[in-house]
C-alpha cells in the first residue's frame, strides 16, 4: 500500500468549492486506487461552521448528537455524543485549523463520498475509484488520536472471513476486517493532524481492496453499524445514562 499526501492552500469557511479543490489538486488517480478526504474542508466548502462566540458550545452539541452525556460525567468536562452510529467527542466539533469557527461535520457526508467517487471516475475516467471520508478519534484507554472513516464510497467496507480456516484450520467465528476504518487510519497519519496542510491523500496498490461500480447500498451501511445492545462493550456504554439529542437517530 502506498499514500500520497496531496497539499492544498489554506482552505477557509464560504469561500471553497469542494469539487473546485479536486480539479485544482487531484491531478492523477491511478486505476484501483481511493482517495482519502478530511471532512473538515468538506465541511468548510458547505459552510457547516459557526463563530465562535455566536452560540453555547454545549447547545450546540446537543443539536448534532442523537445522545449525549453531560460534562460534568467527564474528568476533562468533554460531552461524549453518538452521532451517525459512531461515539464522537463534541459531536464531531472541532475548532482546529478554522479561522475562528466551530466546524461540524459535513451535511451529508455519505451522499458527498458519493459524489466525489463519481467526479473522480469520470473525470479519470476509471472503472475501479474509491473515496473515504475522515475524521479523528480517540481510542479507550490509548493516548493520541487516529483516524476514522465518516462515509466511504466505491468499495466493500468490510472483509469478512466468517467461515475461512485459520493457518491451523480452524474455522474463523466473528472476524471481519474494517478496511474503511484502516484506510482512514493510515490515511490520516500521513495526512497529519497539524499544521500540514495536506487534507487530501491517494491510497493505491491495495490488492486487499475489494472495489464496486455502485455507492454502498442501505443494507451495506446499516451493516457497519452496530446497535448499542448488541455491542462488544454494552456493559459499559449501558452503565450510563445517555440523554436525547436533536438529531433523528439513523
Amino acid at each position: 500500500m502506498k499514500i500520497i499526501p496531496i497539499k492544498t492552500h489554506k482552505i477557509k469557511a464560504f469561500e471553497e468549492d469542494i469539487f473546485l479543490i479536486l480539479d485544482k489538486y487531484v491531478r492523477r488517480m491511478p486505476e484501483g486506487s481511493i482517495l482519502a478526504v478530511t471532512s473538515k474542508i468538506i465541511s468548510l466548502c458547505e459552510g457547516r461552521v459557526v463563530k465562535i462566540g455566536d452560540v453555547d458550545k454545549d447547545e450546540l452539541i446537543k443539536s448534532e448528537a442523537e445522545f449525549f452525556l453531560p460534562r460534568k460525567l467527564s474528568r476533562y468536562k468533554i460531552i461524549f455524543a453518538i452521532k451517525n452510529g459512531i461515539l464522537a467527542p463534541s459531536a464531531g466539533i472541532d475548532e482546529s485549523n478554522a479561522d475562528g469557527y466551530y466546524v461540524l461535520w459535513p451535511k451529508d457526508p455519505q451522499e458527498t463520498a458519493n459524489e466525489i467517487r463519481k467526479y473522480l471516475k469520470r473525470k479519470f475516467r476509471l472503472k475501479r475509484v474509491g473515496v473515504v471520508i475522515t475524521d479523528s478519534k480517540t481510542t479507550p484507554l490509548r493516548m493520541g488520536t487516529s483516524g476514522v472513516a465518516i462515509a466511504h464510497s466505491g468499495f466493500e467496507a468490510l472483509l469478512d472471513y466468517i467461515g475461512t480456516p485459520d493457518i491451523f484450520g480452524r474455522k474463523l467465528k466473528m472476524t471481519k476486517a474494517n478496511i474503511m476504518d484502516a484506510l482512514a487510519a493510515t490515511a490520516v497519519l500521513v495526512m497529519g493532524e497539524g499544521a500540514e496542510q495536506t487534507p487530501l491523500a491517494i491510497i493505491e496498490d491495495l490488492p486487499f481492496v475489494k472495489f464496486k461500480s455502485s455507492d454502498p447500498s442501505k443494507s451495506e451501511l446499516r451493516d457497519l453499524k452496530i446497535e448499542l445492545d448488541d455491542d462488544l462493550y454494552a456493559p459499559m456504554l449501558k452503565a450510563v445514562k445517555w440523554r436525547k439529542g436533536l438529531r433523528p437517530v439513523g
